[in-house]
């Protein structure tokens, strides 16, 4: 059987007195792109920041079946690399410089980046198809334009796992489907590529695989058209929902009112 790529088993957090996540289970593997969704403060980010080993909790999560408790900053860096929604502060610096960031991402502290870790971030850009960008302010791009550019950052990195929190976010619906055709992509090449979403119709159309977390846990998991139907969905968001095909694809409707 082959080892997933990443597993978390009876991961719990608390803040505090309150419970955010409660025995989170899931084994996920390469070449596959994962949706997370989940209502607004179901517990995804935390999530994360406990997979990116920035938050304590109790359980166990492994990378290739590795324990990533033991694993030291470089080799998280390889495993590992984080895709935040595109409105880092970077004013100064261009696409191509904070693609760079990412290339350079394993060099000691007091090393500089060099022909190797520049030829990376060039590389990473042309395959993300953003090569045009690279001398671009990075403040000055469109909100999707920066999504991508972040992507390519992640890439630089060389890690197996990408890690996309909420990259639709303020997106308008072209770039939406820009960056998430691109995720699609990635995991065809055989990076696991797991991303939040709140919008259920993400996963419908490009994901390989569902986690449904409510109530602080992964309560569903699975192939989105299996496990994503209309009760289930009502359940999570609290409104009255149906799905229906379209054009070959799945769909949310919003049937009635909201209470």
């Amino acid at each position: 059987m082959n080892t997933p790529s990443l597993c978390v088993k009876e991961l719990t957090v608390d803040y505090g007195a309150r419970r955010v996540l409660s025995g989170v289970s899931f084994e996920v593997y390469g070449g596959s792109l994962v949706a997370l969704l989940g209502r607004n403060g179901s517990g995804k980010s935390t999530l994360f920041r406990c997979i990116l080993g920035l938050l304590s909790y109790r359980g166990r999560i492994a990378a290739g079946g590795r324990d990533t408790r033991g694993m030291s900053a470089s080799e998280r860096a390889s495993a590992f690399a984080y895709i935040p929604q595109g409105h880092e502060n970077a004013s100064s610096h261009t696409a191509l410089e904070m693609v760079l960031m990412g290339a350079s991402s394993r060099l000691g502290f007091w090393s500089t980046p060099g022909r190797r870790e520049a030829r990376r971030a060039v590389e990473a850009m042309e395959e993300i198809g953003i090569g045009h960008l690279s001398d671009r302010r990075y403040d000055r791009l469109s909100g999707g334009e920066k999504q991508l550019v972040l992507t390519a950052r992640a890439l630089a990195q060389d890690a197996s796992i990408l890690i996309m929190d909420e990259p639709c976010s303020n997106l308008d619906y072209g770039h939406q489907l820009r960056v998430l055709d691109c995720a699609a992509g990635l995991a065809r090449r055989g990076y696991l590529v797991v991303l939040s979403t709140h919008n259920p119709e993400h996963a419908l159309s490009f994901a390989d695989q569902a986690l449904l977390l409510m109530d602080g846990a992964i309560n569903i998991s699975g192939e989105p058209s299996d496990v994503m139907d209309a009760a289930t969905l009502e359940r999570m968001y609290g409104v009255p929902l149906d799905l229906a095909p379209a054009e070959g694809m799945l769909r949310t409707r919003r049937m009635g009112k909201v209470s």
